[in-house]
């Protein structure tokens, strides 16, 4: 071997794992080495700690900030992220270091991320793993499990001999499977196909009927092309695209598509989707509920010419798993997902669309109580890309930010050209009361019986699941009540139990009352969706009816079974919960009535008016959206209130002027700022002492309100009392400082959980 390819190959060899030339200077190539500088590196771990743990970098192991190590942690070995790479220090005495065992071999999390991460733990006050946890709770980290398929080795295994009825169903359902193309099939997949046993299926891989295979890739799935089927526009939303492309190209910017209900806002940001993907840029699409998007997907796909990639808490261990891996490797263009996929690690993000952007789902409630659509803007700051928020009901937030020129405000004011103006009644329940017993008046009764005659499609929306929210005894009076929390048991008369929806304990009805004993006394009170449906089928004993609630439709095919017969005309008279405003097309329905429209609009929530405007909005938008004219009729005992008359009147704007005067007059949110502290224990006196402790040491700061302690409005869930104390301050003040000035020190019992909720959504 020559001296000069002994030197290449020196050099060669010389070159570390991440691809950095490590070699010494010219002059310097027979030099003796000189010894690596040891490097100590801290982890974050994704547990509810704050801290970081110090680890020795071993000295033939590359390591940048972002990447996935993994590591020994007391007897188990962890999962972690390389925080910071550092220079070794001394160490303490005694102080035993151990080393990073493994570095994974995975694209490691963007500076961005690592920022974002950041943020959201100090603007939350959420331990810094459990915001990390967001991020690597999903087990694509580790290289893939091998992916087991099978094929079909030839032609001619049909006509092989001595070919049983059963083996030749399942290598046709293989072939049905695949088109005649070669591609894989799973064996649950032919086994549901063909109907055979898992006997069969052995005995037919045993005779080469068919081959298994591993492969570490999981299949190819095409791309989204953002040529495939574009629209044709309106001038409106050419007008709205105009204005939008500027901002999509400038980095970071916050964009409002403000559009009245089938004003065609998704089209539009389907536009910007196609400019992100012709430029090879990576898109998130957040909607509320994924789960219940069918029509949505559908859309994305006649536009795209393939579906998005998916992440909601629905899928599989194998599918999150597979999605994970493909976004952090660059190989998924398009995701649609919940609140959780803004923790996905896209290598290269280029626009953040946050649909419905006003609705409440998008607030976790529990562990790090985040706000997705605020992380989705810090998010596209720290990625410099641009997000657009869309609603036709925006959140009084986003809107006054709009207002003040922080975000771009873009207005679509028009349904689509064959959508014709809604018209919406109010129907006073002081004159026009239902008969005893019933909940429908007889304006309502009669604007369905017309839609039926007409064939065409009725919506009766209550925002109550079940039969009827309480079960009373007319001999006692007492009222059926949680074991665990302070609330009502809601009776479901499909199931014949009576269900918390807090806890989830279900129980069956008694036969007798449980305080006096007393049989045959107990009876429901009030209506839901179920007692509704009830009342309908027997005023129209002909009709189609289907009711739809969580309780009911609980998987995301069972959804997209019920769009498939509400879209073909199937079904004559929908009841539904919230779930049936969810942006749904339906053509033939023109008829919706809101059976209780004071609902939601009284209690001491600050946000009260404003959610039950946009939930009555968004439901009444349900109509109409094609040819056929649309009627909306609210129920109420108070058609005079303020929310009311603005829907009645169609005056959108009016209502917002209103409420934003209000809540500046009040200093609430978006004109001030509160928090809650939520604290909670199995026993009562625990609790009320800690409160009491808390209360005589909170810090006296000039512009900041504290008010409490006292128990929530649902004082018990699962056995646990609760109490809260909430903190008001003008946007002068940062409350996140006065919490950390505050609660640092406290000492709270084992027994207590004590949590902390900043711009809360929910006040129960």
């Amino acid at each position: 071997m020559g001296i000069f390819v002994i030197i290449e190959h020196f050099l060669v060899n010389r070159m570390t794992p991440d691809g950095r030339d490590s070699a010494p200077a010219t002059g310097e190539l027979f030099a003796s080495p000189e010894p690596e500088e040891q490097r100590w590196a801290q982890i974050a771990l994704p547990m509810p700690m704050d801290e970081t743990f110090t680890y020795r970098v071993p000295e033939d192991m590359a390591l940048d900030r972002g990447d996935f190590v993994q590591v020994p942690f007391g007897p188990h070995s962890r999962t972690g992220v390389v925080w910071a790479v550092e220079p070794a220090r001394e160490a303490k005495p005694n102080y035993r270091m151990r080393d990073i065992a493994a570095r994974y071999d995975c694209p490691g999390l963007s500076e961005a991320l690592l920022k974002l991460i950041t943020w959201v733990s100090a603007y939350y006050l959420a331990n810094l793993g459990a915001v990390l946890r967001m991020c690597l709770h999903q087990p694509g980290i580790e290289t893939p499990l091998p992916r087991v398929s099978y094929y079909r080795p030839s032609e001619g295994a049909l006509s092989a001999p001595r070919l049983t009825a059963q083996r030749k169903a399942l290598l046709t359902a293989f072939d049905a499977m695949s088109d005649g193309a070669p591609l894989p099939a799973t064996r649950q997949a032919l086994l549901e196909r063909s109907g055979v046993s898992s006997a069969v299926f052995k005995a037919s891989l045993e005779a080469g009927q068919l081959i298994e295979t591993g492969s570490r890739e999981t299949l190819p799935t095409a791309a989204p092309r953002p040529d495939f089927d574009p629209p044709e526009f309106r001038e409106d939303q050419i007008s709205a695209l105009e204005q939008l492309k500027p901002a999509t190209q400038a980095g970071f910017q916050v964009s409002l598509l403000d559009g009245v209900t089938g004003s065609g806002k998704t089209l539009v940001y389907f536009d910007l989707i196609a400019r992100a993907l012709a430029e090879q840029k990576n898109v998130l699409v957040l909607l509320p509920e994924i789960a219940l998007s069918a029509q949505w997907l559908e859309q994305f796909k006649q536009r795209f010419g393939v579906a998005p990639a998916l992440w909601h808490s629905s899928l599989t261990t194998t599918q999150r798993r597979q999605t994970w891996r493909a976004v952090a490797e660059g190989k998924t263009a398009v995701v649609v997902g919940a609140r959780s996929a803004l923790f996905l690690p896209f290598p290269a993000l280029g626009l953040i669309v946050v649909d419905e952007e006003h609705e409440a789902a998008f607030k976790q409630e529990e562990g790090t109580r985040y706000h997705a659509r605020d992380v989705a803007v810090m998010r596209a700051k720290m990625e410099d890309c641009p997000v657009v928020l869309c609603s036709a009901t925006p959140s009084l937030e986003t809107l006054v930010n709009a207002q003040r020129g922080r975000y771009q405000h873009i207005v679509l004011d028009r349904r689509h050209s064959k959508a014709r103006p809604l018209t919406i009644e109010a129907i006073d329940l002081r004159n026009d009361r239902p008969e005893k017993g019933q909940w429908l008046a007889e304006p309502l009764r009669q604007a369905l019986r017309n839609t039926l005659e007409a064939g065409e499609q009725s919506l009766l929306f209550l925002n109550r699941r079940g039969f009827a929210p309480l079960t009373l005894c007319q001999s006692c009076g007492h009222r059926i009540t949680c074991d665990f929390c302070s609330s009502w048991l809601v009776l479901h008369r499909f199931r014949q139990m009576l269900t918390c929806h807090h806890c989830g304990l279900s129980k069956p009805l008694p036969p007798q009352c449980p305080e006096c004993s007393s049989e045959d006394s107990l009876v429901p009170c009030g209506p839901g969706v179920e007692r509704v449906g009830e009342e309908v089928a027997a005023l129209f004993p002909s009709a189609r009816l289907e009711i739809v609630s969580s309780d009911l439709l609980m998987t995301s095919q069972s959804v997209a079974d019920f769009i498939d017969r509400m879209t073909r005309g199937e079904i004559d008279i929908l009841i539904g919960t919230q779930m049936v405003a969810k942006g749904y097309n339906f053509p033939n329905l023109t008829t919706v009535g809101i059976v209780d429209a004071d609902l939601g609009l009284n209690g001491g929530d600050p946000r009260a008016s404003e959610r039950s405007f946009q939930l009555i909005y968004q439901v009444a938008g349900r109509a109409g959206r094609y040819e056929k004219p649309g009627r909306v009729l609210l129920q109420s005992y108070d058609p005079d209130h303020p929310v009311l008359q603005a829907l009645v009147n169609a005056d959108r704007d009016a209502f917002y002027r209103a409420e934003i005067e209000q809540r500046e007059l009040a200093k609430l949110p978006p004109f001030g700022r509160l928090a809650i502290v939520i604290l909670s224990d199995p026993s009562e006196a625990v609790l009320q002492d800690l409160c009491r402790k808390l209360s005589d040491r909170f810090p006296a700061i000039e512009g900041v309100q504290l008010l409490g302690p006292a128990p929530a409005p649902i004082a018990q869930v699962r056995g646990r009392f609760r109490y809260r104390f909430v903190l008001k301050a003008g946007l002068e003040l940062r409350l996140q400082e006065v919490l950390v000035r505050w609660l640092g020190p406290v000492k709270v019992p084992n027994s207590t959980r004590l949590g902390v909720d900043i711009d809360p959504i929910s006040f129960v």
